[in-house]
């Protein structure tokens, strides 16, 4: 099953170069997951090589983020067959219930999904969004005509299309320093080439070169970044099934 797309509901106005995301999110707002999984990709080697920011995972259920101060968690997984999943909450932006019923995020999801997992999770309430990807488009559960926001926007708001969200992920990357490099096209690199899963040492050294401050308290682990790098397949040159992002 695909799921229900609901009509937009509050909104936002479009970016000149890029869908900003409906509140709540359509699943229209949300980029190839392909795209995606660079995005995060690049954010989680970024978090394992220096200690200032998100803590990040990696395990058979994919990859999953924590914000350190709590306010929000994902979790990004690829499967055979091009198929993909999204999922997390965010403590502020995502309402859980509705007229003091907790709302069921699974409704319509596929056969193939991690059910066991989904439903111990939805069990302890931690859902604010959940989308699925298969036949080449994002679905999602249907929501109540009045929930204000699901909390994707504001967990995850480089997960939109276009360029506009790629801006948002370079200014979480580089938050924390002031550099004379330019950010946006040592970013943009990494994201080619962790698309590709042809990240190498010398990729990694540009990105870390561009938003880390080597004046800062935190250390710089290059060798720490590789190796998760490496266990998220960036430099295998394999998409476990996933058809590349046109």
């Amino acid at each position: 099953m695909t799921g229900e797309v609901c009509g937009r509901v509050g909104g936002a106005a479009p970016d000149k170069r890029g869908r900003a995301m409906h509140r709540p999110s359509v699943p229209k707002d949300l980029d190839h997951p392909e795209r995606l999984w660079a995005r995060a990709a690049t954010l989680a080697v970024v978090a394992a090589g220096v200690d200032d920011g998100d803590e990040y995972s990696w395990s058979r259920h994919g990859l999953r983020c924590e914000n350190d101060g709590g306010s929000y968690w994902w979790r990004l997984q690829l499967f055979e067959g091009g198929r993909a999943l999204l999922c997390g909450q965010d403590s502020d932006g995502s309402y859980t219930h509705d007229g003091g019923r907790q709302i069921d995020f699974l409704a319509g999801g596929p056969e193939w999904l991690p059910w066991e997992r989904l439903r111990q999770d939805a069990e302890g309430n931690l859902f604010g969004f959940v989308y699925w990807w298969q036949d080449g488009a994002w679905a999602r559960a249907p929501y109540p005509a009045k929930m204000p926001d699901d909390g994707l926007a504001m967990a995850m708001n480089w997960a939109a299309p276009g360029e506009a969200a790629i801006d948002k992920l370079v200014e979480d990357l580089v938050a924390r320093t002031e550099t004379e490099v330019d950010p946006g096209a040592a970013v943009r690199a990494f994201l080619a080439a962790a698309a590709a899963r042809t990240v190498g040492p010398a990729d990694l050294a540009a990105l870390l070169g561009a938003v880390c401050d080597e004046d800062a308290w935190y250390d710089v682990r290059p060798d720490a970044a590789l190796a998760f790098a490496v266990r998220l397949g960036l430099t295998a040159g394999d998409r476990g099934g996933m058809p590349v992002a046109s």
